[in-house]
């Protein structure tokens, strides 16, 4: 089974460069997607023959949003509106849809903002929460939970850490968000399989040819539960896949 996940930054925009091929490319089974920026009035076609789409469109116009389009029918689907509610307004940030032998969480995680000011949302409220229902959700059967998180764990993770320190995405708060996912309850699959390799990213500032000369971020993961790890056949980063600031990421797993 592949699991592809895809920061597309709006999902009418990445329809006009060149999606269904990139759809060939990647050939996903389970294709999950952030930033679909539509509202339930205004999602547009999308021909994928033998794929359920399934869609968490926020409120606000032209923001946020998720969706799955999975060849497989889930068991069930969740919004997290408990989740949601957290936000304050339906944001569309998370779809949680139940398989045979695990549960799959598309999350986009709330950006902290060029001026923090969303950083104590995120570090006190977003991460412990989201853990929490993780862990909840273990109890039934492992998770896999994958998409935009928002932050580059480690310095190897970003172009430029040393100057990021303070920056949206690279705070202390942020990476300890993370590493408690880590140490809860997952691995993160691209370093499982690629534990030291430098200059690995899914994200560039469309500023200053940033995706030409390679100066990125990681933030976009598949984090596999630890109980079926070795399942795990691979992990890769789609960098030469277009059409958004983010590449796809995602891993091959015998489920």
């Amino acid at each position: 089974m592949r699991i592809v996940s895809w920061n597309v930054n709006g999902l009418r925009a990445v329809l006009k460069k060149n999606f269904y091929d990139s759809i060939e490319i990647m050939q996903p089974d389970i294709l999950c997607l952030q930033e679909i920026k539509v509202d339930k009035e205004s999602i547009p076609e999308i021909t994928l023959p033998g794929f359920e789409k399934i869609y968490n469109c926020a409120t606000r116009k032209g923001y946020s949003g998720t969706a799955i389009f999975t060849k497989k029918k889930p068991i069930s689907v969740d919004c997290a509106s408990y989740l949601e509610k957290l936000t304050g307004e339906s944001e569309g940030r998370i779809i949680v849809a139940e398989y045979e032998n695990f549960f799959l969480i598309n999350d986009y995680t709330p950006n902290s903002g060029e001026d923090l000011a969303r950083l104590h949302f995120r570090h006190k409220t977003w991460d412990v929460e989201v853990l929490k229902f993780v862990q909840e959700l273990r109890k039934k059967k492992p998770v896999i939970l994958c998409g935009d998180m928002n932050v580059a764990h480690e310095n190897i993770d970003l172009s430029n850490p040393n100057t990021n320190h303070f920056s949206a995405g690279f705070t202390d708060e942020e990476r300890e968000g993370f590493r408690n996912f880590l140490e809860g309850f997952a691995v993160d699959s691209f370093r499982e399989f690629f534990p030291g390799k430098e200059k690995c990213y899914s994200w560039w500032s469309y500023r200053m040819k940033c995706r030409e000369r390679n100066v990125g971020w990681r933030i976009d993961y598949v984090l596999v539960d630890k109980e079926i790890k070795e399942k795990l056949k691979s992990a890769f980063i789609f960098d030469d896949v277009m059409g958004s600031d983010h590449a796809p990421v995602g891993i091959d797993i015998e489920l």
